[in-house]
């Protein structure tokens, strides 16, 4: 995985509050190949933004090529003002753990408010844009549809519509690729922060594409439509891995250190909806899961005996530890877990949403007693009760696999439309 030596220092805007990452050493010519984000092209289109006042909706992962923050893009360009920053969850430092509560404060040497996404409220407030007179979007997705970006997205979208705004999207890569696309799709009783609208687990789509897709198919709140500009990435290709972009990766929450856990994600995040530790509290959450009551030598022969493709199980051990603002008082802190490794083989082929109902099912048939749900959590996760009634009732998962293949093709054609990178 490409690294970038990076270090901190104030970034000029957001002195005191705000990381800014730096590469140390002279700049070297970027590659012809190299992916040039939203961010990276925002002065192509700066007649867009001269003399307006803008909103931006953003965190920690909002750098360009030349390693610049993306207030200081904005700050550099012809007669633009900042008058609001909006921070997701994990803040807009990205230093939150998941599902914390997030303070609205102001940036200290400039004055601009910054405003929390969640906290007290997940939508701009009319109130919060009165002095904005265009609202742009950039925060790096991870490509699955619980991460809350996207819903966060799909709010912002909803308050420049209501108050007559542009909406703009500074397109990053999905990446965890383009291509793959998979899962059930989601119901609409089950919608909610971590899934508000009818698309599958792993979408394969770019922030910039959803957001045309909600605004298009009028699945924003009373179908309104925000006057939508996607500004795309140069370069990209839909297969691309984000290793393979030549940008660095900015862990873009607290529990996704590095592009592994990204991987992996999509399948197990479902079991933050039971008891069993997804590896919060220590340094490979995601790739290792398990609890003081499993017996991970013989939960590894399980899996591995279901031979699923692209991937393989190691037996492994670990303790959770609480860590300040990534994550405070873990399942299992200060505990002995035993359970499993993933190890990702192929992940060209590798199925993580299949991979992670195989591995929930798979404790459930070996731990009946132990496992306990989250059952509402669970089902939102999921954006349906059939995964989890699938499991109860001892369904063979590829029956439960192939009952929503119908609804995914339907949405694969639905896609199609969206697209706006097409190799």
């Amino acid at each position: 995985m490409i690294r970038p030596a990076m270090i901190p220092r104030l970034s000029a805007v957001l002195s005191g509050f705000l990381f800014l990452f730096a590469c140390t050493g002279t700049p070297q010519k970027l590659p012809e190949s190299k992916v040039f984000t939203g961010l990276d092209r925002a002065n192509e289109y700066r007649q867009l933004f001269k003399g307006k006042r803008v909103g931006i909706v953003t965190n920690h992962t909002a750098y360009n090529s030349h390693h610049q923050y993306i207030t200081d893009v904005f700050l550099g360009m012809e007669n633009v003002t900042i008058r609001a920053l909006f921070g997701p969850e994990h803040g807009i430092r990205g230093s939150a753990e998941a599902g914390a509560r997030v303070q609205s404060g102001s940036d200290l040497l400039r004055n601009i408010p910054i405003y929390s996404l969640y906290g007290r409220t997940r939508k701009p407030t009319p109130e919060m844009l009165q002095d904005v007179d265009i609202l742009i979007f950039d925060i790096q997705d991870i490509g699955a549809r619980f991460y809350t970006y996207v819903s966060t997205m799909a709010y912002a979208m909803t308050a420049a519509a209501e108050q007559g705004i542009p909406f703009v999207v500074l397109d990053r890569p999905n990446p965890i690729n383009g291509v793959m696309v998979e899962g059930n799709i989601l119901e609409s009783e089950f919608a909610s922060f971590v899934g508000l609208f009818p698309i599958p687990v792993r979408h394969g789509m770019t922030v910039g594409e959803l957001a045309k897709m909600f605004n298009d198919e009028g699945w924003l709140q009373n179908s309104v439509k925000a006057n939508l500009i996607i500004i795309p990435m140069k370069n990209w290709r839909r297969g691309m891995w984000y290793d393979e972009t030549g940008l660095p990766f900015i862990k873009p929450s607290p529990n996704i250190p590095e592009l592994a856990s990204a991987t992996v994600y999509p399948g197990t995040c479902l079991l933050e909806g039971t008891n069993v530790s997804e590896g919060r509290g220590t340094s490979k959450p995601f790739q290792i899961f398990g609890a003081p009551w499993i017996d991970g030598t013989k939960l590894a022969e399980q899996l591995n005996a279901l031979q699923l493709e692209g991937v393989v199980f190691q037996d492994t051990s670990f303790t959770p530890l609480s860590i300040s603002g990534v994550a405070s008082h873990p399942k299992y802190e200060n505990r002995m877990c035993f359970g499993v490794k993933i190890i990702v083989t192929d992940r060209n082929r590798f199925q993580p949403y299949h991979t992670g109902i195989h591995i929930v099912n798979t404790i459930y048939r070996m731990y009946p007693d132990s496992l306990k749900w989250r059952t509402q959590h669970f089902d939102r996760l999921c954006g349906t009760a059939s995964v989890r009634k699938a499991i109860l009732n001892g369904t063979d998962m590829k029956h439960l696999f192939a009952a929503w293949q119908r609804e995914l093709n339907d949405f694969l054609k639905k896609r199609q439309t969206y697209l706006l990178y097409r190799n």
